[in-house]
């Protein structure tokens, strides 16, 4: 079971970003990577492309570069702090993940 999923609200622990909040938007597991909305800015050239499946304007577009999963930390709901993550299962064989922080349940 993934400790991170999508729509969960992550804290960036470390590097340039570090303290902010965001909700993730996609997951890469096979590369450890998740995109947050408003982490890891970048700016890319574009260039304009007429025609075919949709005009594309030129010029300077910002979009969020992925992150490393070890540098975000899953925010409890319960008591909004970053928090490491626990899987419990229970008696009908369902897993769970449990905040280490609250022992509350995160849905």
């Amino acid at each position: 079971m993934a400790n991170i999923k999508k729509g969960d609200t992550v804290e960036v622990i470390t590097g340039e970003d570090k303290g902010t909040r965001g909700v993730v938007q996609r997951v890469m597991a096979k590369d450890g990577r998740v995109v947050v909305a408003g982490v890891g800015m970048v700016t890319k050239a574009q260039k304009p492309r007429p025609g075919g499946r949709g005009q594309v304007r030129g010029g300077q577009i910002q979009f969020e570069a992925p992150v490393q999963l070890s540098n975000v930390r899953l925010v409890c709901p319960k008591c909004s702090e970053p928090t490491r993550v626990s899987v419990q299962v229970n008696e009908s064989g369902v897993k769970t993940r449990i905040c280490k922080k609250c022992q509350s349940e995160i849905a």
